[in-house]
Protein backbone atom coordinates (compact mmCIF):
# COMPACT_ATOMS: atom_id res chain seq x y z
CA UNK A 1 0.00 0.00 0.00
CA UNK A 2 1.36 3.17 -0.91
CA UNK A 3 0.46 6.40 0.51
CA UNK A 4 1.83 9.72 -0.39
CA UNK A 5 2.38 12.49 2.71
CA UNK A 6 2.20 16.18 1.22
CA UNK A 7 4.58 18.60 2.73
CA UNK A 8 5.43 21.85 2.71
CA UNK A 9 7.66 23.89 0.10
CA UNK A 10 11.34 23.96 -0.14
CA UNK A 11 10.73 27.75 1.23
CA UNK A 12 8.53 27.06 3.96
CA UNK A 13 10.55 27.84 7.09
CA UNK A 14 9.98 26.10 10.34
CA UNK A 15 11.06 22.52 10.86
CA UNK A 16 8.22 20.02 9.64
CA UNK A 17 9.95 16.49 10.20
CA UNK A 18 9.24 16.50 13.66
CA UNK A 19 5.32 16.12 12.91
CA UNK A 20 5.99 13.75 10.10
CA UNK A 21 8.14 11.01 11.50
CA UNK A 22 6.17 9.34 14.28
CA UNK A 23 2.92 9.83 11.26
CA UNK A 24 5.50 7.91 8.68
CA UNK A 25 6.26 5.50 10.87
CA UNK A 26 3.40 4.76 12.38
CA UNK A 27 2.17 4.12 9.18
CA UNK A 28 5.29 2.10 7.55
CA UNK A 29 4.97 0.32 11.05
CA UNK A 30 1.73 -1.50 9.31
CA UNK A 31 3.14 -2.36 6.33
CA UNK A 32 2.35 0.89 4.29
CA UNK A 33 4.79 2.67 2.00
CA UNK A 34 5.24 6.31 2.65
CA UNK A 35 6.68 8.92 0.87
CA UNK A 36 7.06 12.63 1.33
CA UNK A 37 5.57 15.07 -1.75
CA UNK A 38 6.18 18.76 -1.79
CA UNK A 39 2.51 19.36 -2.36
CA UNK A 40 3.34 22.47 -4.34
CA UNK A 41 5.52 20.45 -6.59
CA UNK A 42 3.26 17.74 -6.94
CA UNK A 43 2.52 15.64 -9.98
CA UNK A 44 -0.14 13.01 -11.13
CA UNK A 45 -0.31 11.31 -7.68
CA UNK A 46 -2.95 8.57 -8.80
CA UNK A 47 -0.48 6.32 -8.27
CA UNK A 48 -0.71 6.39 -4.55
CA UNK A 49 -3.29 4.44 -2.86
CA UNK A 50 -3.73 7.11 -0.22
CA UNK A 51 -2.81 11.12 -0.49
CA UNK A 52 -2.42 12.21 2.75
CA UNK A 53 -2.46 16.18 3.64
CA UNK A 54 -1.42 15.67 6.52
CA UNK A 55 1.91 18.38 6.01
CA UNK A 56 0.49 20.80 3.65
CA UNK A 57 2.00 23.66 6.25
CA UNK A 58 1.95 26.98 4.29
CA UNK A 59 -1.16 26.59 2.20
CA UNK A 60 -3.07 29.44 3.93
CA UNK A 61 0.19 31.23 2.43
CA UNK A 62 -1.70 30.80 -1.51
CA UNK A 63 -4.82 29.46 -0.56
CA UNK A 64 -6.35 29.88 -4.30
CA UNK A 65 -3.50 27.58 -5.77
CA UNK A 66 -4.14 25.16 -2.71
CA UNK A 67 -7.71 25.06 -3.96
CA UNK A 68 -6.86 24.65 -7.18
CA UNK A 69 -4.49 21.57 -5.40
CA UNK A 70 -8.14 20.40 -3.63
CA UNK A 71 -10.26 20.93 -6.99
CA UNK A 72 -7.38 18.72 -9.11
CA UNK A 73 -7.36 16.07 -6.31
CA UNK A 74 -11.10 15.85 -6.73
CA UNK A 75 -11.72 15.41 -10.39
CA UNK A 76 -8.63 13.08 -11.00
CA UNK A 77 -10.05 11.33 -8.16
CA UNK A 78 -7.02 10.63 -5.80
CA UNK A 79 -7.88 9.04 -2.51
CA UNK A 80 -7.33 12.09 -0.60
CA UNK A 81 -7.87 11.68 3.27
CA UNK A 82 -9.45 14.05 4.56
CA UNK A 83 -12.00 14.08 1.72
CA UNK A 84 -12.08 17.31 -0.76
CA UNK A 85 -15.00 18.66 0.53
CA UNK A 86 -14.04 18.83 4.25
CA UNK A 87 -10.64 20.25 3.71
CA UNK A 88 -12.45 23.31 1.76
CA UNK A 89 -14.90 23.39 4.55
CA UNK A 90 -12.24 23.29 6.99
CA UNK A 91 -9.71 26.21 5.33
CA UNK A 92 -11.84 28.95 6.27
CA UNK A 93 -12.24 29.79 10.14
CA UNK A 94 -15.78 31.46 9.42
CA UNK A 95 -16.87 27.83 9.55
CA UNK A 96 -16.86 28.31 13.18
CA UNK A 97 -19.72 30.76 13.34
CA UNK A 98 -22.07 28.31 10.99
CA UNK A 99 -21.31 25.63 14.22
CA UNK A 100 -22.24 27.93 16.43
CA UNK A 101 -25.84 28.84 14.41
CA UNK A 102 -26.11 24.65 14.95
CA UNK A 103 -26.22 24.80 18.40
CA UNK A 104 -22.26 23.74 18.79
CA UNK A 105 -20.47 25.64 21.54
CA UNK A 106 -17.65 27.38 19.85
CA UNK A 107 -15.65 30.59 20.81
CA UNK A 108 -18.02 33.80 19.54
CA UNK A 109 -16.96 33.94 15.81
CA UNK A 110 -17.86 37.64 14.24
CA UNK A 111 -16.73 37.24 10.35
CA UNK A 112 -16.64 40.22 8.44
CA UNK A 113 -15.02 40.76 4.77
CA UNK A 114 -13.96 44.30 5.23
CA UNK A 115 -12.90 44.72 8.98
CA UNK A 116 -13.51 48.19 10.05
CA UNK A 117 -13.38 50.18 13.54
CA UNK A 118 -17.41 50.15 13.06
CA UNK A 119 -16.80 46.03 13.16
CA UNK A 120 -14.72 46.09 16.58
CA UNK A 121 -17.83 48.37 18.23
CA UNK A 122 -20.17 45.84 17.26
CA UNK A 123 -17.90 42.69 18.39
CA UNK A 124 -17.81 44.41 21.66
CA UNK A 125 -21.51 44.98 21.99
CA UNK A 126 -21.96 41.39 20.73
CA UNK A 127 -19.53 39.69 23.08
CA UNK A 128 -19.93 41.80 26.40
CA UNK A 129 -16.14 42.71 25.94
CA UNK A 130 -13.57 45.08 25.81
CA UNK A 131 -10.76 42.67 24.81
CA UNK A 132 -10.91 41.20 21.05
CA UNK A 133 -8.74 38.98 19.24
CA UNK A 134 -8.83 39.89 15.54
CA UNK A 135 -7.46 37.17 12.67
CA UNK A 136 -7.69 36.29 8.88
CA UNK A 137 -10.24 33.48 8.14
CA UNK A 138 -7.44 31.60 6.44
CA UNK A 139 -4.16 31.46 8.31
CA UNK A 140 -2.00 29.15 10.61
CA UNK A 141 0.29 29.62 13.67
CA UNK A 142 -1.49 32.48 14.63
CA UNK A 143 0.03 34.26 11.83
CA UNK A 144 -1.71 37.93 11.55
CA UNK A 145 -3.61 37.30 15.33
CA UNK A 146 -3.82 40.94 17.06
CA UNK A 147 -5.27 41.27 20.91
CA UNK A 148 -7.02 44.47 20.80
CA UNK A 149 -7.42 46.19 24.02
CA UNK A 150 -10.47 48.97 24.45
CA UNK A 151 -8.37 51.88 23.14
CA UNK A 152 -6.72 50.12 20.30
CA UNK A 153 -6.58 50.59 16.50
CA UNK A 154 -7.29 47.96 13.90
CA UNK A 155 -3.91 47.22 12.60
CA UNK A 156 -3.11 48.08 9.30
CA UNK A 157 -2.35 44.16 8.01
CA UNK A 158 -6.27 43.85 9.25
CA UNK A 159 -8.09 46.66 7.95
CA UNK A 160 -10.40 46.54 4.74
CA UNK A 161 -9.84 43.02 4.70
CA UNK A 162 -12.00 39.64 5.45
CA UNK A 163 -11.19 38.88 8.99
CA UNK A 164 -12.91 37.26 12.02
CA UNK A 165 -13.43 38.72 15.58
CA UNK A 166 -13.69 37.04 18.69
CA UNK A 167 -13.35 37.87 22.59
CA UNK A 168 -10.42 37.24 23.97
CA UNK A 169 -10.83 34.33 26.22
CA UNK A 170 -8.51 35.75 29.07
CA UNK A 171 -8.90 32.17 30.45
CA UNK A 172 -6.10 30.64 28.15
CA UNK A 173 -3.20 32.27 29.85
CA UNK A 174 -4.35 30.00 33.44
CA UNK A 175 -5.63 26.66 32.32
CA UNK A 176 -4.38 26.54 28.71
CA UNK A 177 -5.92 25.60 25.45
CA UNK A 178 -6.59 21.64 25.40
CA UNK A 179 -6.00 19.85 21.69
CA UNK A 180 -7.81 16.09 21.61
CA UNK A 181 -6.82 14.22 18.79
CA UNK A 182 -9.79 11.83 17.07
CA UNK A 183 -9.34 8.97 14.76
CA UNK A 184 -13.13 8.16 12.91
CA UNK A 185 -14.79 10.28 15.63
CA UNK A 186 -13.37 8.14 18.39
CA UNK A 187 -11.16 10.12 20.87
CA UNK A 188 -7.40 8.82 21.85
CA UNK A 189 -5.29 11.10 22.91
CA UNK A 190 -4.53 14.85 24.31
CA UNK A 191 -2.32 17.71 25.05
CA UNK A 192 -2.33 20.88 26.31
CA UNK A 193 -0.95 24.09 25.06
CA UNK A 194 0.08 27.11 26.94
CA UNK A 195 1.16 31.07 26.43
CA UNK A 196 4.40 32.85 27.51
CA UNK A 197 3.43 35.08 30.71
CA UNK A 198 1.68 38.13 29.08
CA UNK A 199 0.80 36.61 25.32
CA UNK A 200 -2.40 34.50 24.05
CA UNK A 201 -0.81 32.43 21.83
CA UNK A 202 0.55 28.98 22.59
CA UNK A 203 2.32 27.99 19.73
CA UNK A 204 5.57 27.45 20.65
CA UNK A 205 7.41 29.69 18.13
CA UNK A 206 5.69 32.63 19.81
CA UNK A 207 7.16 30.76 22.77
CA UNK A 208 4.49 28.58 24.10
CA UNK A 209 4.60 25.05 25.46
CA UNK A 210 2.85 22.22 24.53
CA UNK A 211 2.48 19.50 28.00
CA UNK A 212 1.18 15.65 28.05
CA UNK A 213 -2.33 16.15 28.88
CA UNK A 214 -3.84 12.32 30.84
CA UNK A 215 -7.21 13.57 30.75
CA UNK A 216 -9.07 16.07 28.92
CA UNK A 217 -11.85 18.17 31.08
CA UNK A 218 -15.30 16.70 31.86
CA UNK A 219 -17.32 17.42 28.49
CA UNK A 220 -13.99 17.88 25.83
CA UNK A 221 -14.45 14.48 24.44
CA UNK A 222 -18.15 14.70 23.88
CA UNK A 223 -17.78 18.47 22.65
CA UNK A 224 -15.40 17.63 20.12
CA UNK A 225 -17.56 14.61 18.78
CA UNK A 226 -20.21 16.81 18.61
CA UNK A 227 -18.14 19.74 16.25
CA UNK A 228 -17.05 16.61 14.03
CA UNK A 229 -20.63 15.34 13.56
CA UNK A 230 -21.35 18.98 12.59
CA UNK A 231 -18.64 18.79 9.96
CA UNK A 232 -20.10 18.21 6.02
CA UNK A 233 -17.99 14.80 6.31
CA UNK A 234 -16.12 12.14 8.06
CA UNK A 235 -12.58 12.87 9.13
CA UNK A 236 -10.40 10.36 9.48
CA UNK A 237 -7.99 12.08 11.70
CA UNK A 238 -9.17 15.59 13.81
CA UNK A 239 -7.57 17.70 15.98
CA UNK A 240 -9.94 19.62 17.69
CA UNK A 241 -8.81 22.63 19.91
CA UNK A 242 -11.17 23.27 23.20
CA UNK A 243 -11.03 26.40 25.29
CA UNK A 244 -12.35 27.29 28.66
CA UNK A 245 -14.13 30.35 28.41
CA UNK A 246 -13.99 33.07 31.46
CA UNK A 247 -16.92 31.28 33.07
CA UNK A 248 -15.96 27.71 32.46
CA UNK A 249 -17.86 27.41 29.50
CA UNK A 250 -16.26 24.53 27.52
CA UNK A 251 -15.36 25.96 23.61
CA UNK A 252 -14.22 24.93 20.32
CA UNK A 253 -11.74 27.57 19.83
CA UNK A 254 -10.59 25.34 16.11
CA UNK A 255 -11.05 22.07 14.18
CA UNK A 256 -8.25 21.30 12.37
CA UNK A 257 -8.70 18.47 9.44
CA UNK A 258 -6.05 19.61 7.07
CA UNK A 259 -3.02 19.53 8.23
CA UNK A 260 -2.92 19.32 11.84
CA UNK A 261 0.34 17.64 14.06
CA UNK A 262 -1.30 14.70 15.82
CA UNK A 263 1.17 14.84 18.43
CA UNK A 264 1.47 10.63 18.19
CA UNK A 265 4.26 10.71 20.32
CA UNK A 266 1.58 11.44 23.34
CA UNK A 267 -0.92 8.39 21.91
CA UNK A 268 -0.80 5.67 24.56
CA UNK A 269 -1.40 3.01 22.03
CA UNK A 270 1.53 4.87 19.84
CA UNK A 271 -0.28 5.82 16.62
CA UNK A 272 -2.22 2.40 16.07
CA UNK A 273 -5.93 4.55 15.94
CA UNK A 274 -4.49 6.42 13.61
CA UNK A 275 -3.19 4.08 11.27
CA UNK A 276 -6.07 2.26 11.78
CA UNK A 277 -8.47 4.53 10.72
CA UNK A 278 -6.26 6.06 7.26
CA UNK A 279 -5.23 2.25 6.05
CA UNK A 280 -8.97 1.87 6.25
CA UNK A 281 -9.53 4.41 4.01
CA UNK A 282 -7.57 2.35 1.09
CA UNK A 283 -8.92 -1.01 1.47
CA UNK A 284 -12.15 0.81 1.17
CA UNK A 285 -11.44 2.34 -1.63
CA UNK A 286 -10.25 -0.95 -3.17
CA UNK A 287 -12.39 -3.29 -1.71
Amino acid sequence: MRCAILVPDRDYPEPWRWSYDPEAEALAGAGAEVEPIIWTEAGDLSGFDLVLPLLVWGYHLDYAGWLDFVDRAESEQWRMVNPPELLRWNGDKAYLAELADLGVSTVPTLAVESCCDADLEEARRQFGSDWLVVKPPVSASAMGAHRLGPNDDLPADSRGLPMIVQPLIEEIARTGEFSLMLFDGEYSHAVVKRPKAGDFRVQEHHGGVTLPCASPPDGAVQLAQVALEAAPAVAAYARVDIVPDDEGTLRIMELELIEPSLFLDHAPDGGAAFTRSILSRARTATA
